[in-house]
């Protein structure tokens, strides 16, 4: 099993699993459509195989934005608000318990995150904050997280992520 960088649309046939990582969505969504991935990612999860979106990825993966930009994917069935939780000087860290990740709770890493404000009855809450507000959602094989796993040396989000693959994607 490797990772590889998916920079172009003919890359995403070679992917048994897709993780759209954090950045700044605008941007994102702007190289997205340059490069025109949006189809090509819109239908990546409708063959069956898996995408993650942590932070940025997650802003991109939702229904509904509550700002007018950037124009999201339309994936998962939520509305999310950019920089929710406030600017680069709110970003913060906290201990998680996720469903489906035994043993200690997750370490999480929030970085000008955004906030779910929303989910549709089929998006599952795997983990909240304190007061309530959802920070990792699945729905079906899509999987979000408003935080950044890849920041800290716990890889248990990452093995959730492959056992979201297809059966024989692993070996």
């Amino acid at each position: 099993m490797s990772a590889v960088e998916v920079r172009r649309t003919d890359e995403l046939d070679a992917v048994d699993g897709l993780i759209i990582p954090g950045g700044e969505s605008t941007s994102m969504a702007k190289l997205m459509d340059a490069y025109g991935m949006r189809a090509p990612l819109q239908a990546f999860p409708r063959s069956g195989r898996p995408l993650w979106g942590t932070c940025a990825g997650l802003i991109l993966m939702a229904s509904r934005l509550e700002e007018d930009r950037p124009e999201p994917l339309g994936l998962m069935d939520a509305t999310v608000r950019r920089n929710g939780f406030g600017r680069q000087i709110d970003s913060f860290e906290t201990e998680l318990a996720i469903t489906g990740i035994p043993g200690d709770p997750v370490h999480a890493v929030f970085i000008r995150a955004p906030v779910i404000v929303e989910t549709g009855p089929g998006v599952e809450t795997l983990a909240a904050l304190a007061d309530g507000t959802p920070v990792v959602v699945r729905q079906e094989n899509l999987l979000a997280s408003a935080f950044h796993p890849e920041l800290t040396g716990d890889a248990r989000m990452h093995r959730y992520f492959l056992e979201m693959l297809p059966v024989g994607a692993v070996p």
